[in-house]
């Protein structure tokens, strides 16, 4: 057995028992991430023990805009003055809760760090941005760098400049 992030499929991945504790979590991989596939709204990952196909956490990848008075004014000092700047949103990230406390969420904020780090060089993107559900949430992104936005404090960001120091 070997755990494994890959992109989601509909046909492959078991997704029917997936319980994180979040009904919104839950109800998005059971019922939504395959629309948002079909729609291009969101890229969505999954992690599996191979070779079984049981979803044991996913996160989700998006285009995204920010304003550039929205972050701190020392980053923002250093960039363009345009009105919207790219990013990518990490709109979800979840591990079942059979799973919880097994470093899994870590796991897959890596991974989704480095697809990041990789499309940029591609399709710029200044940050990584989530929004986080609860405290508990929030502080997990906090131990790993993320920065409050100054009018949200639940949306937070990490600089890609960050991402490659810590990858």
């Amino acid at each position: 057995m070997a755990l494994v992030i890959e992109p989601f499929n509909r046909a492959t991945h078991v997704r029917s028992s997936f319980c994180c504790g979040e009904a919104a979590l839950d109800n998005y991989i059971q019922r939504q991430a395959s629309q948002d596939l079909k729609k291009r709204m969101a890229a969505v990952f999954v992690l599996i023990d191979s070779p079984n196909v049981e979803v044991l956490g996913y996160y989700t990848l998006s285009a995204y805009t920010v304003s550039v008075t929205a972050l701190q004014e020392n980053l923002g000092k250093r960039l363009p003055r345009y009105p919207q700047l790219p990013a990518t949103l990490l709109g979800r990230l979840a591990v079942d809760s059979a799973h919880k406390g097994q470093g899994l969420g870590e796991l897959l904020l890596v991974d989704a760090l480095k697809k990041t780090l990789e499309t940029s060089r591609e399709i710029a993107s200044l940050a990584v941005i989530v929004e986080a559900l609860n405290q508990p949430a929030r502080s997990f992104y906090l131990k790993y760098g993320f920065i409050p936005f100054q009018q949200e404090p639940m949306k937070l960001y990490l600089p890609l400049q960050s991402v490659e120091g810590l990858i």
